[in-house]
């Protein structure tokens, strides 16, 4: 059994909405996302976001918004970039950034941590940069990059596919840990 110590979680099409940007005012989970949440907690795991937002750079929502939705969440701390594509930054996924950042801010070893997102060519990138452990779900974007994007990230091979988050936590809680 390996030591997990937190799981990374993306926002859009992962734990709620379409896979497209909903303002965290409009965003929805899953029916299935806080209870997904409240079993990664009772295991002891750390919950982070992970999420791309060009949209806080372009001046249409604010970082303090996302953070208070993911506090609402009971995360325990957000790593979001905000800068748009073309700024070509060192967080904005598939640069693994934001999983360093947190690494620094949390002493994490990110091979012990989980990341969990429904685009392989940045979600699972991401994480193979920095050789985390990789969950891609169905939802949201996962059956595109599972099927007529696979090509964008066909050196990565997610260490398991899930329909949704839940039956990703109940991997993890089954095999991981």
């Amino acid at each position: 059994m390996v030591s997990i110590e937190a799981v990374f979680l993306d926002r859009d099409g992962t734990i709620g909405g379409d896979g497209h940007f909903k303002h965290p005012r409009d965003f929805e989970l899953y029916p299935y996302s806080a209870e997904a949440f409240r079993i990664l907690r009772e295991k002891g795991l750390k919950l982070f976001s992970f999420t791309n937002q060009h949209r806080i750079g372009r001046g249409e929502v604010s970082i303090n918004d996302f953070k208070k939705e993911f506090n609402s969440y009971g995360f325990d701390d957000v790593f979001i970039c905000p800068h748009r594509m073309e700024e070509n930054c060192d967080c904005r996924k598939p640069k693994p950034g934001m999983l360093r950042n947190a690494a620094q801010s949390y002493d994490l070893k990110l091979e012990n941590c989980i990341v969990i997102g429904d685009v392989g060519s940045t979600d699972m990138l991401a994480a193979e940069a920095v050789g985390a452990i990789k969950i891609l779900v169905r939802t949201g974007w996962g059956n595109g990059s599972l099927h007529e994007y696979r090509h964008t990230w066909s050196e990565v091979d997610p260490d398991y596919i899930a329909e949704d988050l839940l039956d990703a936590v109940k991997w993890i809680t089954e095999k991981l840990i």
